[in-house]
């Protein structure tokens, strides 16, 4: 049964909310970090974790870093590494001089597993079941229907869409305006469900969808939207929300 304040899709985010790479990259840059002689505790990795999320949501310093460095991606992953150890606690002149070797040691050892949390599992089917129509959109620059079809996701979703596909990003209205026109439902009935506060719940609320944060970390303490840390609280939230 759908729910009953008119919810009848479900949009969701991708990389971080359905699929997750594991050990996290801020995981293994900031272990590494403190080998360097630079301390790092718990408030200097949630502070770093919400300037990522700030980062790649299609972000100012985003957009320059790729106009920068087009064509050199070593260059931009050092650029990348540099701004990521000033939010830890880095001086400008160590940040500067350890940026190369953090870029290089993550490109050498960061190999993560990508899986689908046990509670993304057992709840999709459930949605399906109750007939609501869900999709998949991602600021992806190219289509990853490979990757659902990797992860036997495909056939609880009516089609996914990345932000290359649109050329617009979260959040930017126009990428959640493209997918409610192909899903064929309003804004106010949809709902859409991602782990970044700065793309997914701003950009949701941009285009009149109704967000809510995955946030299992804690990584936004406080948000003023509807935040679930586990998929196994979904069901509950789409009766009251």
């Amino acid at each position: 049964m759908l729910s009953p304040n008119g919810i009848k899709a479900i949009f969701f985010d991708f990389d971080g909310t359905l699929r997750h790479s594991v050990p996290a990259g801020g995981d293994v840059f900031n272990d590494y970090v403190t080998t360097l002689g630079l301390h790092v505790n718990h408030e200097d990795r949630l502070r770093a974790m919400r300037w990522e999320h700030r980062y790649w949501a299609n972000s100012v310093d985003l957009r320059d870093d790729l106009l920068a460095h087009s064509g050199e991606t070593e260059k931009f992953w050092i650029e990348y590494s540099r701004r990521r150890l000033v939010v830890l606690g880095a001086s400008p002149a160590r940040a500067l001089e350890f940026a190369p070797k953090v870029s290089v040691h993550m490109g050498e050892v960061y190999k993560p597993e990508s899986i689908v949390p046990d509670d993304v599992r057992k709840v999709l089917p459930e949605l399906k079941q109750a007939g609501y129509m869900m999709a998949v959109i991602s600021n992806r620059d190219k289509p990853f229907q490979d990757s659902l079809d990797d992860h036997r996701l495909s056939e609880f979703f009516a089609f996914s869409m990345a932000g290359g596909e649109v050329d617009s990003y979260k959040p930017e209205p126009g990428i959640f305006e493209h997918a409610l026109q192909r899903g064929n439902v309003t804004a106010q009935e949809t709902i859409y469900i991602g782990d970044n506060y700065f793309a997914d719940v701003v950009g949701a609320r941009r285009a009149g969808l109704r967000p809510v944060l995955y946030d299992p970390q804690g990584v936004f303490p406080g948000a003023d939207c509807t935040t679930i840390k586990s998929f196994d609280e979904l069901k509950s939230i789409l009766k009251v929300i």
